[in-house]
């Protein structure tokens, strides 16, 4: 039996295993900002074997105050540059921030249900 996750407020769940034929279609597509907090960038540092200082000049654009993962052009659109092209999975995945973890459930696609069913193939 397929195990659906679901979220309070949200008109739709989520079957993660869905993932595993999908071809990372939350990573790839419109540009726009993938969020980390200070903690999740030294986290990423650390996993990178790499100094926060120099993990944030090479992965990363400031955003006001806020930091988001730098994108990559690829195909008609863009990328998450820590998406792996090649196996289309994310390269971080242990270690990516809360905003990819907690994708479906974004506050945007409560009311954007035909949205997310169109680019994520777990929906239902």
């Amino acid at each position: 039996m397929e195990q659906l996750l679901s979220k309070v407020g949200y008109d739709f769940s989520f079957n993660p295993r869905a993932c595993e034929s999908c071809e990372g279609n939350c990573c790839i597509g419109e540009s726009g900002y993938i969020w980390v907090s200070k903690e999740e960038i030294a986290k990423l540092a650390q996993h990178k074997e790499m100094e926060v200082k120099d993990f944030m000049s090479k992965y990363l654009i400031k955003v006001g105050y806020r930091y988001s993962i730098t994108e990559m052009p690829f195909k008609s659109g863009f990328r998450c540059v820590f998406f792996d092209v090649t196996k289309r999975q994310c390269s971080v995945y242990e270690y990516r921030p809360i905003q990819c973890r907690t994708f479906p459930f974004w506050e945007h696609f409560k009311d954007n249900i035909k949205e997310v069913k169109k680019e994520c193939p777990g929906i239902s």
